[in-house]
């Protein structure tokens, strides 16, 4: 099991957040605003990772199907059965299943996490984020460990409400820091640095 010197201070604002969020009315208007800031940060990427998220996450669905007609590549998370990092590739929404938890999947062949390295542009998930880029994660280290994988140059990225973005969220050695943030009325670059 994994330990961490601020689990009691994740755990409180991951729950802090999960509730904001189910109470957050203006979601769906969030989303929409926030979409042409999350296709412009795409541009000029062919190939790039995301995650399907689930309500009350930040949409990524319409990003997903947004680049795949615009005929990016987009690998996104396999999770059931896999301890460390899988990914596949997305075929479309007929290609899809409920996986781990009933997050969506590709039911396209599975790669190991070495597939990661072959983008240009990784979108991960985040509760809080400062603006240095220091990330709260869902919890579990998922993206942590599947980081590790990817190209040295690759954007590392993610999305939040203006209200997620704060001045200080509880760290560990391990976690990760993102190069850029989106919401609905900004964006972020935070000029991070490795840990």
């Amino acid at each position: 099991m994994q330990t961490s010197g601020q689990l009691p201070a994740k755990r409180r604002a991951r729950a802090e957040v999960l509730s904001q969020r189910q109470a957050d009315a203006s979601r769906v208007h969030a989303d929409a605003a926030r979409l042409p800031a999350l296709l412009a940060a795409c541009a000029g990427h062919r190939t790039i990772a995301c995650y399907v998220s689930v309500p009350p996450e930040p949409d990524t669905a319409d990003l997903i199907a947004a680049l795949h007609a615009r005929g990016v590549a987009v690998l996104l998370p396999v999770l059931a059965g896999h301890r460390a990092p899988a990914w596949a590739w997305y075929a479309g929404p007929e290609a899809v299943r409920a996986g781990w938890r009933g997050i969506p999947e590709p039911t396209t062949p599975t790669l190991g996490p070495e597939a990661l390295a072959e983008c240009s542009l990784v979108w991960v998930s985040a509760l809080r984020v400062t603006p240095e880029g220091d990330r709260l994660g869902t919890g579990g280290g998922w993206y942590d460990r599947a980081l590790a994988h990817a190209a040295s140059d690759a954007l590392v990225a993610t999305l939040v409400s203006d209200a997620e973005v704060v001045p200080v969220v509880p760290l560990d050695p391990w976690d990760r820091r993102v190069d850029l943030i989106i919401t609905p009325t900004r964006s972020i670059a935070t000029g991070a640095v490795p840990r």
